[in-house]
């Protein structure tokens, strides 16, 4: 069972592919979120990865990256769409905007962010030491089918920004909103990293969409963000910014013809371990 696209993101979006087989994956790294949903759409064969789990039970914190991103290699994928809520840190950035962010800052504490950590594998492979370049950190062929796809239904997306990424689960406060904000920062979100960072030592295109469903607490006088909020924002939006996701996947170019420099991320460097 093989795919060239995955997608990491809601657990409804795979009950609109064709022919979809449910795929349980192991990997070196433990179980990823869930099974992955491999199908058909826009005659490209698609692996969708609910990034919480089908029930949405995983907090940002306790998401295993690395098995996520190990798995949709595994089964073939090479070019990665990684939509997720956000809170916009600019008055402009309302509930309702939709950002391809070009930059990225991490703000997590604990999670794991390398596959390159020394840690033997079980199959006695031992990760090398691996610097991966990480200046642009998301694909720009693929931002570019994002931005296009998105233009196409009549959703005028903001072209670039930076997505600073928090441990979670709890908000921001107010304070660290406004330094966010103060660093000209664009949006903030919990699940953006490590995707990003994993996906390019992998050798993968990565592309992240980013749906604003309120202003961070810093951005506005009112009570704060709420998680029903939250909710109620995405809901309101799913529908559009799934429609967009699946011209991208469409937009996105086949295996032979991808040129950017994501898939030479490793620059001949030798990983010490057996990719899949």
């Amino acid at each position: 069972m093989r795919a060239e696209i995955g997608v990491i993101g809601g657990s409804g979006f795979y009950s609109f592919l064709d022919n979809v087989t449910e795929l349980q994956v192991d990997t070196p790294y433990g179980a990823p979120s869930d099974s992955l949903f491999v199908g058909e759409l826009a005659g490209r064969r698609v692996a969708f990865l609910p990034r919480h789990g089908r029930g949405h039970h995983l907090p940002p914190h306790r998401i295993n990256y690395r098995a996520n991103l190990w798995a949709l290699r595994s089964v073939g994928v090479r070019q990665v769409l990684g939509p997720c809520a956000v809170g916009g840190l600019r008055p402009e950035f309302g509930p309702g905007t939709l950002l391809v962010p070009d930059q990225l800052v991490d703000r997590t504490k604990t999670r794991t962010q390398t596959y390159f950590d020394g840690v033997p594998l079980p199959d006695g492979s031992i990760p090398n030491v691996v610097h991966v370049s990480l200046a642009d950190p998301y694909c720009p062929v693929g931002r570019g089918a994002a931005l296009k796809a998105a233009r196409g239904r009549e959703w005028e997306p903001v072209d670039g920004g930076t997505l600073v990424v928090i441990e979670g689960p709890r908000f921001s406060t107010r304070a660290e909103s406004v330094w966010h904000a103060a660093q000209g920062w664009s949006v903030v979100g919990m699940t953006g990293h490590p995707e990003a960072v994993l996906a390019r030592e992998l050798e993968l295109c990565y592309t992240s969409l980013t749906l604003v469903t309120d202003l961070d607490a810093g951005a506005e006088s009112g009570e704060g963000v709420s998680h029903e909020e939250v909710l109620q924002v995405f809901a309101a939006n799913v529908d559009r910014l799934r429609a967009v996701l699946f011209d991208a996947v469409a937009g996105l170019p086949a295996e032979s013809e991808r040129d950017c420099s994501c898939a030479g991320a490793l620059g001949g460097m030798e990983p010490g371990i057996r990719l899949p």
